[in-house]
């Protein structure tokens, strides 16, 4: 949990202590956890909406798929013969 190991959480609870008081201690961590919980809340949030919005930028419409310049061949390529017509060389 961010790197912090169990000796440096016990000095962070005791100085917690110390500063806030035995009576306040169980609200501040309850203020603080419903805190992090709406945060975390929030940043799915976020990345759920970027994740729609990509997943749609990336599917193409069935009709304007097929018409998309990235889609077409350009008319060099229409015209070229393929390789596999007999037709076009002559033995």
């Amino acid at each position: 949990m961010f790197g912090i190991g169990m000796q440096e959480l016990i000095i962070i609870a005791i100085i917690a202590l110390l500063i806030v008081g035995p009576k306040k201690l169980p609200d501040l961590a309850k203020t603080i956890g419903k805190g992090f919980n709406e945060f975390k809340k929030a940043t799915d949030g976020i990345t759920d909406d970027i994740k729609d919005t990509l997943k749609d930028d990336k599917k193409p419409d069935d009709e304007s798929g097929k018409d998309s310049l990235l889609m077409k061949k350009t008319d060099a390529e229409e015209n070229k013969p393929d390789s596999s017509d007999n037709t076009s060389h002559k033995q």
